[in-house]
């Protein structure tokens, strides 16, 4: 399973920005796909995740900020970010898997967030 995410970048502190991320590969047990975000010297932290089914969990810091969403047809996985603060500043990760936790992963995109 190949994970690419795309659409970081640099945004004024309450500005949006929407990452993607393409999935490809052998995908059949995919179920689970999720954002992950990490800053340099701080564990990973969730920060969304969707079942193929719709079913969506996100982490308390983003809860009526970000949107996650996915299009089995085209096997994508999108993170709406909207009223982006500093705090958000990190890199994205995209994960997949058939449960949690996830165990495919790829390179991530770039957010930062200007005050």
């Amino acid at each position: 399973v190949q994970l690419q995410a795309s659409g970081g970048g640099l945004v004024q502190a309450g500005g949006s920005l929407k990452l993607s991320c393409a999935m490809s590969g052998s995908i059949s047990s995919i179920n689970v796909m999720g954002w992950y975000r990490q800053v340099p010297g701080k564990q990973r932290e969730l920060v969304a995740a969707i079942t193929g089914d719709g079913q969506t969990i996100y982490a308390d810091f983003v809860k009526g900020r970000f949107t996650i969403s996915r299009d089995n047809a085209k096997n994508t996985m999108y993170l709406q970010m909207n009223t982006l603060k500093p705090e958000d500043t990190a890199v994205y990760r995209c994960r997949a898997g058939a449960t949690m936790p996830m165990n495919y992963g790829g390179p991530g995109t770039q957010v930062t967030v200007s005050s």
